[in-house]
Order: structure tokens, then C-alpha cells, then sequence
């Protein structure tokens, strides 16, 4: 007959280690137990005590509800109020854009006076030519120009063309040097039937026609 005792003592020990495993887990579930238990001690006894502070206050707790609800109410009305007048917001929009269109109407206004206190280009050009008394080109004109009035934007096309208006109008007079151009103050015979040509078409233009 086979020794058996070399697997009797593996299951001895096997089972011991086993009953050991379960002492320590009965031990930790004993232990979790009692800490429910005081827990729910602890619970129940709160418990107890809110339930008679509950029975002792019990108008105060019923009219708590009641301000809520009627807080809430007028928050709610406040509400319905602000939505019932979105016109608020239009008339500060109107009241915005009546702003801007009269900041645009006087703009044009202001301009209208600062340029009624200035001397037009025109004035400017032919004051230029009486006072240089020497042919001058439109640059050299254009450039004497900007030095005596820097504040204002003048432009060589704009001043070439002022000056082929007062050649026109015989109040200038154009000479060619070569392929260069040159202006000057008209004489004194050519400004007086310049002259006397306006004051003809201002007749002209008030005399009221006769009819037959």
C-alpha cells in the first residue's frame, strides 16, 4: 500500500490556510457590520430628532413655501412685463439714427462755410499769374501754390485745368516755348473785353425777352 502521508499533509495544509482566509474575512465583515450598524444608529436618531423639530415648527415650514411661490410669481411678471415692451430698444435705435442724420446734414453745412471763408482755386490761380508778371507753367504755378497754402490739397490736373478755363475766358493768356506751356496775366486791353463780355452776358441773362 502506497505512503499517503505526503498528500495528507499538502490538504492539511491547503485547508488551514483556507480556514484562515475565512476568520479574516468574517473578522472585516464583522467590523463593516458594526460600523452600519452605528451608522444607521446615528442616522435613526437624527432622524428622530428632525422629525420632532419638523412637528414643533410646522406653520413656519408651511408659510416658507408660500414666499417662494410668490417670489417666483414676480419674477415671473417682471418677465411677461419685459416682454411685452420691445419697443424700448427701437426708440433708442431711432433716436441713434435721427443723431447720425443730423451730424450728416451739418457736415455738409460746415464745409459749405469753411469753404465760403476761403478763396477758390480759380482766385487763387489768377492771383498768381498777376502777381508773378512772367510766364509760369502749370508745375511751377501748382508748386508756388502748395508753398503759400500747404493746408490745402492742390492738385496739378486740377490747377492745369483752372488755367485753360481762365485762357477761355480770357482772363489768362497761353504761350508754347518749344513743346512747353507757359501762362501769364492777360494785358490790360485783353482784361477789359473780358470784362465787359461778362457784364454783356449778365445783361443778357436778366433782360426779360419782349414778345411781339
Amino acid at each position: 500500500m502506497p505512503d499517503s502521508t505526503p498528500l495528507q499533509s499538502q490538504y492539511a495544509t491547503q485547508i488551514q490556510s483556507d480556514l484562515d482566509s475565512n476568520v479574516a474575512e468574517r473578522e472585516q465583515i464583522a467590523g463593516q457590520i458594526d460600523a452600519l450598524q452605528e451608522q444607521l444608529s446615528v442616522l435613526e436618531n437624527n432622524h428622530a430628532l428632525l422629525a420632532s423639530m419638523q412637528q414643533a415648527i410646522g406653520p413656519a415650514s408651511a408659510a416658507a413655501p408660500a414666499k417662494v411661490r410668490a417670489k417666483d410669481r414676480s419674477k415671473t411678471a417682471k418677465k411677461t412685463a419685459g416682454a411685452a415692451a420691445p419697443r424700448v430698444p427701437q426708440a433708442r435705435t431711432a433716436t441713434k439714427s435721427a443723431g447720425r442724420a443730423t451730424n450728416k446734414q451739418a457736415q455738409p453745412a460746415a464745409k459749405a462755410k469753411a469753404s465760403g471763408n476761403s478763396p477758390t482755386l480759380r482766385d487763387l490761380v489768377a492771383n498768381h499769374l498777376a502777381q508773378s508778371g512772367e510766364p509760369r507753367s502749370a508745375a511751377e504755378i501748382t508748386a508756388g501754390l502748395t508753398d503759400a497754402h500747404p493746408q490745402r490739397n492742390i492738385a496739378g490736373t486740377v490747377v492745369r485745368n483752372t488755367l485753360e478755363n481762365l485762357v477761355a475766358k480770357g482772363q489768362a493768356q497761353r504761350t508754347r516755348q518749344n513743346r512747353s506751356v507757359f501762362y501769364t496775366a492777360p494785358d490790360a486791353t485783353t482784361a477789359k473785353e473780358s470784362a465787359d463780355g461778362d457784364v454783356k452776358k449778365g445783361e443778357d441773362a436778366v433782360t426779360p425777352a419782349t414778345t411781339g
